[in-house]
């Protein structure tokens, strides 16, 4: 064989072992997916009082969820980084600030839930225990409530338009809509459905971005 003959085939073994090395060392990228979670329990009541319509029968505890997992975690895990964000009633806290030992931060951002397709950079906040990343109060946040009082049922309502991205306990961004706040999740709910049960659909991006495509 020639030298340049060797000459080659040593070139061309070296930039197929070079393709080979970069392929390597590519990143595999986890898939971006959107899931839809029925039925959260948020602290269901028991019953209701006659006199004023308040629930009764609530424990006070919030039902905690990891978007990684895309499943509920243990309050035995409370004091962890495996969750990312909690529910009781209508009011939903992040694992982080004055609720959490994680980095959670929140958001709403009004826009069709399919069309954010990239978490914000800036304006998230923390849960301080006198506020919440995410707002509770009719309007404030990712509802609306209307009536009240023992013959009149409060009905909740998610907004329409209303996005919540989360900035999760690990530092990684998932962004969710709630659906409804009823059991079986009722087109049109009365009231007098079983109520603090969720329905919501949410993207988690498991990767080291801000899309969520």
């Amino acid at each position: 064989m020639s030298t340049r003959s060797i000459f080659v085939s040593v070139l061309f073994v070296g930039i197929v072992a070079l393709m080979v090395s970069c392929s390597d060392d590519d990143p595999v990228l986890e898939p971006v997916v959107a899931v839809t979670i029925s039925n959260l329990e948020a602290d269901p009541a028991t019953g209701f009082n006659p006199n004023t319509g308040q629930p009764i029968g609530t424990t006070g505890k919030f039902k905690l969820f990891s978007f990684e997992s895309g499943a509920t975690v243990s309050n035995s895990d409370s004091v962890t980084t495996k969750w990312d964000i909690g529910f009781r009633g209508t009011t939903i806290i992040v694992n982080g600030g004055t609720s959490g030992p994680g980095s959670a931060q929140a958001q709403i951002v009004t826009g069709i839930f399919d069309e954010v397709t990239e978490a914000p950079e800036t304006g998230y906040a923390s849960d301080n225990g006198t506020t919440y990343a995410i707002p509770t109060g009719s309007g404030n946040g990712w509802y609306n409530a209307a009536g009240g009082g023992p013959s009149s049922p409060t009905i909740i309502t998610p907004i329409a338009g209303r996005v919540i991205v989360v900035k999760t306990a690990t530092g990684r961004y998932a962004k969710l809509e709630i659906l409804s706040y009823y059991k079986d999740a009722p087109a049109s709910p009365t009231g007098t459905e079983p109520a603090r049960y969720y329905t919501f659909r949410f993207v988690y991006q498991p990767n080291d971005s801000r899309k969520f495509e």
